[in-house]
């Protein structure tokens, strides 16, 4: 391989992660979500990996039939559901369970035969996105009860939007929605599972955790909380992204380094080329004093982030050559970090690493 970028994926890290998740809530079984390509890790190698979680759950049924293609047997969860009839042939034969959020979807339930599926009523509690309005909740789960097309039970969930902040109230507000909405279970001759806690739910509202959580961002190693670090709560960087100095040049004082000429040598120093940029899903507006490390030493990114390349300040670190190792995030320099001053969140640039970085597996 002529260049060495590259994300190493710690599978050991992932598996400590869902422990996390599963200390944290001892009482629910855990469904991992690995949409978007497992949050830009590889789903298929991310879901081999997770063999004790007790489900998974993507967005589209174009993330679960390479699964199911790939040998996994546990429940996939669609948690768009589906769009129309057609896609109904597809979640049989892949046996696919379906998120039910919206009218449309539940009027095409109640007109058609089949085998039945299994479906998750979800709840909008206050997060204005998906969901059916607690007023009709129970009038809408009477009307699944009675579809031939729905298998029994029938699972509940929400999703909570505020959650990644400890000090906003509006969780336990909607919480509280919730489980007044669902009032009608207690009624109910069947076992019905519910759902509310996703990563941020499970770490820090325990009264979210319920029958399911849905551990996402922090299976992979970050924060779910606003300016909180993930030693906080011993989770392990899963991805690191790595590449290599492709040259060390000097430069006299006054120099201007890269496009624009953006940034100044404050003196005579060495500044190294690191074959990375935003093509490989590196942020383009990472600002200069953006950290990296070089040979595990703290160094700074100087200069505007281009197509293939960045260039960083070497002063600390005058020792380095073409071909030293360069971490762009991970272990030891935290990609919260990163995402911050590129005035993102980690989420963008974990699933913004494209096809031509290499994907490298280590399980130690």
């Amino acid at each position: 391989m002529s260049r060495a970028t590259r994300a190493v994926i710690d599978l050991a890290a992932l598996r400590h992660n869902l422990q996390i998740s599963r200390q944290a809530a001892p009482n629910s079984k855990q469904m991992a979500i690995i949409k978007a390509h497992a949050y830009g890790h590889g789903m298929v190698r991310i879901a081999q990996a997770l063999d004790e979680a007790d489900a998974f759950g993507v967005a589209i049924i174009e993330e679960a039939i390479p699964l199911r293609e790939a040998g996994i047997s546990k429940p996939i969860l669609l948690l768009e559901g589906f769009n129309s009839k057609q896609d109904l042939n597809l979640i049989r034969g892949y046996k696919l369970d379906c998120v039910i959020h919206h009218e449309s979807q539940l009027k095409i339930l109640e007109s058609i035969e089949g085998d039945p599926i299994k479906v998750w009523l979800k709840i909008d509690s206050g997060m204005h996105r998906l969901g059916f309005s607690p007023d009709i909740a129970n009038e809408v789960y009477q009307r699944l009860l009675k579809c031939p097309s729905v298998s029994q039970p029938i699972s509940l969930m929400t999703h909570l939007s505020n959650a990644d902040d400890l000090a906003d109230d509006f969780t336990e507000q909607q919480i509280r929605t919730f489980n007044e909405a669902i009032g009608f279970k207690n009624s109910s001759n069947e076992e019905i599972d519910c759902s509310i806690a996703n990563s941020a739910g499970i770490m820090g509202w325990p009264s979210s955790h319920a029958d399911w959580v849905r551990p996402g961002i922090m299976l992979y190693g970050v924060s779910p909380f606003i300016s909180q670090a993930t030693k906080q709560y011993d989770l392990k960087p899963v991805m690191t992204l790595k590449s290599e100095l492709i040259a060390v040049n000097q430069y006299k004082k006054g120099d201007r380094i890269g496009y624009g000429g953006t940034w100044a040598c404050p003196e005579d120093m060495p500044v190294g080329v690191v074959a990375i940029g935003y093509g490989d899903g590196y942020p383009r507006h990472a600002p200069s004093g953006t950290p990296v490390l070089v040979k595990d030493r703290p160094c700074q990114l100087v200069g505007r982030v281009s197509m293939d390349m960045l260039t960083i300040d070497l002063r600390h670190c005058s020792d380095a050559k073409p071909g030293d190792e360069v971490i762009l995030w991970g272990k030891g320099l935290p990609i919260e970090k990163i995402a911050d001053l590129s005035g993102t969140i980690a989420y963008e640039l974990l699933c913004g690493v494209t096809n031509r970085v290499a994907f490298e597996y280590q399980d130690k």
